[in-house]
């Protein structure tokens, strides 16, 4: 009987890099050939009707529906010009995917015939059937009824025949069931409160605009061998397997030679993300092998998350195309590195970036302060709610190890920084602050120099670091979506900035001037949030206890870190500013226990399956072989020397039974974790139930397997080995 391990690894080796044709002319010329972008705009859109929308793109101002139609008419003719023949709104549930209903250009015409229709009314809003969207209980199964809703600042795309148009998605009494409507509030939140701040510095400012910039990392797996391994097709990582002798030890992956058939699938992939707009601009090989990073040049947050949703899916269809399956799962393979992504995040006006330091004048060195300071306020406060926005039972596989960022959130500064604050700390207010006659403020603040981030060294194990004019929030997974970290991010900093305007007003309204208020109350916030700032290794024991110490929220556990949702303080923070009120809290964290519940739950039972049809199977059908090997010797050589022939095959035999017993009695106490779990009505308790008694298990049964696939005959084991499915190029 042939093994489908050694056909799966016999066709992988087989295939050879795809010819990938590009468009013509340099990227510049077809970036964003698929997009409604304002190019396309002023061509296909009355000269009114485009200056009434970009006035709603650029500066907030509500839609007017009486635009709508005239826009429709637009978009209808740029889309029937690139052979599009139906639309359909484009939205991100709280299944950390995408949705969409498509529907034709066509209604009747009255006579028997049909005619091509797009008006403002399927534009601007559509009702999708939202029963079997997660809801979190906030709405009975039986009602249906949702509403999807045009969101105008990120611009209409196609894919293939179908024009795509980004909305919010909620419920028929006005509560978010999706990503994008929290997220647009957050952001909202965060232009009003640091705009506040920023005039203090520059009058001017208008707007403060939250930019993203993510790394996605990612593993590629031949299709073949994905094929033979159900772990990685039903629950996207393998929940079995050996480490290879070799894996990433060397660090030869890293940076190295990138794979012809991976750069056939990246050019291929880039290609079509620039005819989208996704500013594609970075790929490498990652740490790991067969992990790989592809990285866009920054953009307005919105517009950053969903340029990473539609990338995701474009990763997966074109790497089928090559014959890889794409997996974002942030611990597909253990003890190597998992895959994250990687969100740069800052804030920039149009006088310049907020948390960039140029050092040129005193003004300049204290609204530098003011940020990076208010923002690690919010994060500190926050640290537990921050954690939870990035918690997922995939991603609580990657934190902690394997350059991964700990479970514990804290901030990089580096020593510059961390020598400018403790400056400002420690300093006497008239030697730190003074104003003389018409030279103005005088600021004993050190000059910052433009290149900060050629001054300090980065941290690895930090979850959100300091690099130079932006943080780095290491800790979001690969298969995220952004927009949850965003979010929590967002309204935390927006809180800190509200807080310190109120502050510092208070202050001048008893008599303080601006400048010296604004020194005492970031001063005080300098020794407020010290707790989140440690410059340190986030692997060490000492730093756990370090960190129970200053107060930090040290939880592992998944299902409880999503409690921090509904403390008061967060609860509190997402309602005054307009974010999200307490019954959507609620109804996520029922999504997100319930989510947690579902995914283990799939892998219990996916291992029970394979543990009980590949692995036991093997395991005794080779212990039947060596039986019969020790039988015969006993029957051709004396009993004495037979005895010491067959030492070494009893004792894998021996061996066998052992573990086949452990694995065949984890596998029945694990059935009976899982009913005992599922018995369990509260959401919330079932996951805790699933990650104290279910998860364990597995780990149990694996040690087992995974032992086993040492022992057992290579020709006899079925599923396909990591040295097979991580070095197939």
């Amino acid at each position: 009987m042939a093994n489908l391990r050694f056909e799966a690894v016999s066709e992988a080796f087989k295939k050879k890099p795809l010819d990938v044709e590009v468009p013509a002319g340099r990227p510049s010329e077809y970036f964003g050939k698929y997009v409604f972008n304002r190019a396309k705009m002023y061509k296909y859109l009355p000269a009114d009707i485009y200056e009434k929308l970009v006035d709603v793109i650029d500066n907030g101002t509500r839609l007017d529906r009486s635009i709508a139609d005239a826009v429709a008419a637009g978009m209808k003719r740029w889309a029937e010009d690139n052979g599009v023949t139906h639309y359909t709104h484009w939205f991100q549930p709280l299944t950390e995917g995408t949705a969409e209903k498509h529907d034709a250009f066509i209604e009747h015409d009255g006579k028997g015939g049909m005619i091509e229709e797009f008006t403002g009314k399927l534009l601007v809003q559509q009702e999708p059937d939202a029963s079997s969207f997660p809801s979190g209980g906030i709405r009975n199964t039986f009602e249906a009824r949702g509403y999807s809703a045009w969101d105008p600042t990120s611009p209409v795309f196609i894919i293939d025949d179908t024009l795509c148009i980004p909305t919010v998605f909620i419920s028929y009494t006005g509560e978010a069931l999706d990503y994008k409507a929290p997220l647009l509030r957050s952001l909202h939140a965060i232009n009003v409160a640091a705009t506040n701040v920023a005039k203090y510095f520059y009058p001017d400012v208008k707007k403060v605009q939250t930019n993203l910039g993510w790394e996605q990392e990612y593993f590629l797996v031949d299709e073949a061998l994905y094929s033979a391994r159900p772990d990685l097709m039903l629950t996207g990582r393998t929940l079995m397997g050996h480490d290879s002798a070799k894996n990433q030890q060397m660090d030869d992956h890293y940076f190295g030679t990138i794979p012809m058939r991976v750069q056939a699938f990246m050019k291929d992939m880039e290609a079509q993300a620039l005819e989208l707009g996704i500013p594609c601009k970075t790929r490498h090989n990652e740490v790991a092998p067969n992990q790989f990073e592809v990285a866009p040049i920054f953009e307005e947050c919105n517009l950053a998350v969903d340029h990473n949703m539609l990338l995701m899916s474009l990763m997966k269809r074109v790497a089928h195309k090559h014959g890889f399956r794409v997996l974002l799962h942030e611990k597909p393979f253990a003890g190597i590195n998992g895959s994250g992504k990687h969100n740069n995040w800052s804030l920039s006006t149009n006088t310049g970036i907020l948390l960039h330091a140029p050092g040129k004048t005193p003004e300049d060195n204290l609204r530098f302060v003011v940020f990076i300071v208010e923002t690690l306020m919010g994060v500190y406060k926050h640290n537990g709610l921050i954690k939870a926005s990035i918690m997922s039972a995939t991603n609580a596989h990657r934190l902690g190890a394997n350059e991964a960022p700990p479970a514990i959130i804290s901030s990089f500064l580096g020593r510059q920084l961390t020598d400018l604050l403790e400056h400002i700390v420690e300093s006497d207010k008239d030697d730190i602050f003074s104003v003389s006659g018409k030279q103005g403020m005088k600021l004993d603040i050190p000059e910052i120099p433009e290149l900060l981030i050629d001054n300090t060294d980065r941290n690895r194990t930090s979850p959100f670091a300091f690099t130079g004019n932006r943080f780095e929030f290491r800790a979001v997974g690969s298969e995220a979506n952004c927009a949850s970290a965003m979010i929590a991010l967002n309204a935390a900093v927006a809180e800190a900035l509200v807080d310190f305007k109120a502050r510092v007003d208070a202050l001048v309204a008893g008599g303080a001037d601006q400048l010296s208020a604004i020194i005492d109350v970031v001063r005080e916030d300098i020794k407020t949030c010290q707790p989140i700032h440690f410059d340190g290794n986030g692997y060490s024991d000492e730093w756990v206890e370090e960190a129970k110490r200053r107060g930090l929220d040290c939880e592992t556990s998944c299902p409880i870190i999503f409690d921090r949702y509904l403390d008061e303080a967060s609860v509190k923070m997402f309602e005054s500013l307009n974010v999200m009120k307490r019954n959507e809290l609620e109804a996520r964290n029922e999504v997100k226990w319930e989510t947690y519940t579902k995914k283990i739950q799939i892998e219990a039972r996916v291992m029970g399956d394979l543990t009980m049809n590949h692995i036991i199977p093997v395991a005794t059908h080779y212990q039947s072989r060596l039986a019969r090997n020790v039988q015969n010797m006993f029957e051709i050589f004396p009993a004495e020397e037979a005895e010491k022939l067959t030492a070494r095959n009893k004792k894998i035999i021996r061996e066998i039974a052992e573990r086949t017993q452990l694995i065949e009695t984890g596998v029945e106490e694990l059935v009976n974790a899982r009913k005992v779990a599922n018995r369990i009505e509260s959401e919330r308790e079932k996951a805790i139930a699933y990650h104290d008694t279910v998860a364990p298990k597995m780990e149990e049964i694996r040690y087992q397997i995974d032992k086993l696939e040492l022992t057992v005959s290579d020709e006899l084991w079925t599923l396909p080995k990591y040295r097979e499915l991580l070095f197939i190029r």
